[in-house]
């Protein structure tokens, strides 16, 4: 046998060896997922997914359970964000707190929200210092950090029995002025979140807060309330959205143009231009889980339809006034870059199709975006690349801003 047949000789046998190899240790270099074929059994019930996506995370680990979920085929209106929370509390019991090095950003920030959130149940008001240092382990970029006291919100509300001013009070206790109160700001609007959409820590202590929380009189109560700080006012207007859907008649989880067309007014009765314009942008950001059918996974943002996002524009456009409209728009462009999570690719998109329909407002659009590169992306590459994707009669004032 020749030199050069000798190494073919060696090299088919190496393969062949690790096809047996393989075979043998069940082929896990593929990770073949074999729980991938069940999750259909599951889709018309989100507490069916959740006690199986929760067996999952007890028998083989939640990152496993993670991986499921992130790969899975989901119908529309099922709420990942919401799910992912399932699987990160079996995360925070399986590694406490250190589990956060475990997460990933997949969930618009779930997972460490999970974590934080059972620090706090388990350790209470003391358990701050190593709630932040989490935090400042949050997986993501820049914003990742301050968007970990958002999760934060959720659990405070419940930590305090759904007592609303507790809760805040608590939340000014997190700022700081390096971040300009971000942390207080962004554990309010978690707060105010819990308290519209949420209940999952403790449905009958909900529903009793949202008797005594919410207002037949006033759909603004209670951001309007006297207890609400100034500080957070705007972030409640902010996230108190799918309440306003709910006043004027409509669904918060199957939500349709008409109702959206009903309580954009409410916006407009909002003295202060600066939470007035949050109260409008508010739309914005929760329209962009609702075109997507509630799956914020970022291949599902990576993929987003063009049609999807007409239909954000649309809709944004029901404002009427060209304040609530751009407030919108601004808040949807926010949400959809996502502090640089997400794919920039997405959002030019989206200026594109809001720049097709009105030309002034397509450069509010990319003028939002510019900045929001300005500040959350240092990568000068990143930013040169950014400004020749843009169209060209925006090169010259991205290129002045970013290089």
């Amino acid at each position: 046998m020749t030199g050069k047949n000798h190494i073919i000789f060696f090299v088919i046998v190496g393969v062949f060896l690790f096809g047996v190899y393989a075979l043998e240790n069940g082929m896990s270099w593929r990770k073949p997922y074999p729980e991938l074929a069940s999750v259909t059994r599951y889709i018309g019930s989100f507490g069916e997914l959740s006690r199986f996506f929760k067996n999952i995370a007890e028998d083989k680990g939640a990152p496993y359970a993670f991986e499921i979920l992130k790969k899975s085929s989901f119908p529309t209106n099922i709420d990942l964000h919401l799910l992912a929370h399932v699987v990160g509390d079996e995360l925070y019991k399986q590694k406490s707190i250190g589990g956060i090095a475990f997460c990933t950003n997949d969930f618009r920030n779930a997972c460490s929200h999970s974590i934080v959130v059972g620090t706090l149940l388990e350790f209470g008001e003391g358990a701050l210092p190593r709630i932040k240092e989490a935090c400042h382990k949050a997986p993501g970029g820049k914003g990742a950090y301050t968007m970990c006291f958002h999760g934060l919100g959720h659990g405070v509300l419940a930590f305090y029995g759904y007592d609303l001013p507790q809760a805040l009070l608590f939340c000014e206790k997190t700022g700081t002025s390096e971040y300009n109160n971000r942390e207080y700001i962004e554990c309010a609007g978690g707060a105010i979140m819990e308290l519209v959409s949420g209940g999952f820590h403790d449905t009958k202590a909900w529903e009793n807060a949202r008797t005594i929380y919410f207002s037949k009189e006033d759909p603004l109560y209670p951001c309007s309330a006297s207890f609400m700080s100034p500080t957070v006012r705007p972030v409640c207007y902010n996230y108190i959205t799918t309440r306003l859907w709910e006043y004027v008649g409509g669904s918060i989880g199957y939500p349709t143009a008409e109702f959206f067309s009903k309580s954009f007014p409410i916006c407009a009765t909002i003295s202060d231009s600066i939470e007035r314009k949050e109260c409008y942008g508010g739309f914005g950001k929760e329209f962009i889980g609702l075109s997507l059918g509630r799956d914020i996974r970022l291949d599902s943002f990576l993929h987003f339809p063009k049609d999807s996002l007409e239909k954000i524009n649309d809709w944004c456009l029901l404002a009427g006034k060209e304040e609530g409209v751009r407030s919108c728009m601004l808040s949807a462009a926010d949400s959809l870059y996502w502090g640089g999570e997400n794919h920039r690719s997405i959002v030019i998109r989206f200026c594109l199709v809001v720049e097709e329909g009105d030309d002034w407002l397509g450069k509010q659009c990319f003028d939002r975006i510019i900045n929001n590169v300005s500040f959350y992306i240092h990568d000068s590459v990143y930013r040169s690349e950014f400004c020749q994707e843009i169209p060209a009669h925006y090169h010259e004032p991205c290129k002045k801003s970013l290089l």
